[in-house]
């Protein structure tokens, strides 16, 4: 059995199985979330798949992906769940759907657009570790 390292800052329980549900959520406070991402330095992309997406949807424009957060209500919550990275490592993380308005680079018009987020806050607690960013 491969032993997994868990690097978000909730750290209870950690699981056996990958994709395992967390209860009690949301596990980290919003507003603490959007302070940490005023701009996208604290961002941290955990997955090979989550770095491709922001590329594909915001040119690997993390500063983007701040305000993107910045959006996000508390209502907009889904579920929190473990999550792996790839590389042996584990993060509990928070799942968000988001909508905003949007123009459409190549008609001009606008458009809701739903993303779907899903973070956690490093061990350190000093970087937000974003390990799915696509929309719908």
């Amino acid at each position: 059995m491969v032993s997994l390292i868990v690097l978000s800052e909730y750290s209870q329980d950690p699981p056996t199985e990958i994709g395992r549900k967390i209860a009690q959520g949301p596990l980290y406070d919003l507003a603490r979330v959007q302070a940490l991402v005023l701009d996208g330095r604290r961002l941290k992309a955990l997955t090979r798949k989550c770095r491709h997406d922001v590329d594909k949807l915001f040119a690997g424009d993390y500063e983007e992906v701040a305000r993107l957060i910045q959006c996000i209500k508390a209502r907009d919550y889904i579920d929190s769940e473990w999550c792996e990275n790839g590389s042996g490592g584990i993060a509990a993380c928070d799942a968000y759907s988001v909508r905003r308005v949007e123009e459409m680079p190549a008609t001009g018009k606008l458009m809701t657009m739903e993303y779907f987020l899903k973070f956690a806050i490093s061990k350190a607690g000093m970087v937000v570790l974003l390990v799915s960013c696509h929309a719908s």
